[in-house]
C-alpha cells in the first residue's frame, strides 16, 4: 500500500491493526505471566514443572503423531542401549 497519508482512510485502518496488534501483546503477555504462575505453584506443590511443559505439549498433537514420535524415540534409544525395544 503506497502513498499512506497521515488523515487517509488507510492510514486509519493501518492504526486499527496497529492497536489491535498491540492491544493483543498486552493480552498474551498477561497470559504468559499466569501459565508461568500456574507452573510454579505446580513446582510448589512438588510436581517438575519441566515434564508438566512436556505432558502439555504431546497432549497437542494428534494421537497418531505422538505415537510416531514415541515410537522413533524408543528405536533411537534402543540403538543407543539406553533401553530394550518394546514390539
Amino acid at each position: 500500500m503506497t502513498g499512506i497519508g497521515h488523515n487517509t482512510i488507510a492510514g486509519d485502518r493501518l492504526k486499527s491493526f496497529i492497536e489491535r496488534v498491540e492491544r493483543l501483546e498486552g493480552e498474551k503477555a498477561e497470559v504468559s505471566g499466569q501459565i508461568k504462575e500456574v507452573y510454579a505453584e505446580a513446582k510448589a506443590s512438588g510436581f517438575d514443572a519441566k515434564t508438566i511443559r512436556k505432558v502439555v505439549g504431546l497432549r497437542k498433537k494428534p494421537t497418531e503423531e505422538r505415537q510416531a514420535e514415541e515410537a522413533l524415540l524408543d528405536r533411537y534409544m534402543y540403538a543407543l542401549g539406553m533401553a530394550a525395544l518394546e514390539e
